[in-house]
């Protein structure tokens, strides 16, 4: 994913795609694409997934697809994002 604002350009790529052409990289993370097809217009959705991860001390950078939201999650704390997630309806 590219997104350009006033300051610069922002890139989501894999690692070894940024190593390969040079690119420095800040947030090395795990990708977590919810399974479900939700709607562009699902009002607090990411909200309560959002705060799930924050009560846990997991920060989370959401990108919403046609398709499926996916979450970028610290790669430290992918494991423990996975189980909150599969237990929220529990």
């Amino acid at each position: 994913m590219s997104f350009y604002e006033a300051e610069g350009l922002t890139l989501i790529l894999d690692k070894q795609a940024a190593e390969s052409a040079g690119l420095d990289y800040t947030f090395e993370c795990c990708m977590i694409t919810l399974a479900i097809h939700s709607d562009l217009e699902a009002v607090g959705f990411m909200a309560h997934i959002s705060r799930l991860l924050a009560d846990a001390g997991i920060s989370v950078n959401p990108v919403a697809g046609y398709y499926h939201d996916h979450l970028f999650v610290p790669v430290s704390k992918a494991d423990e994002a996975m189980r909150i997630l599969e237990n929220m309806n529990s």
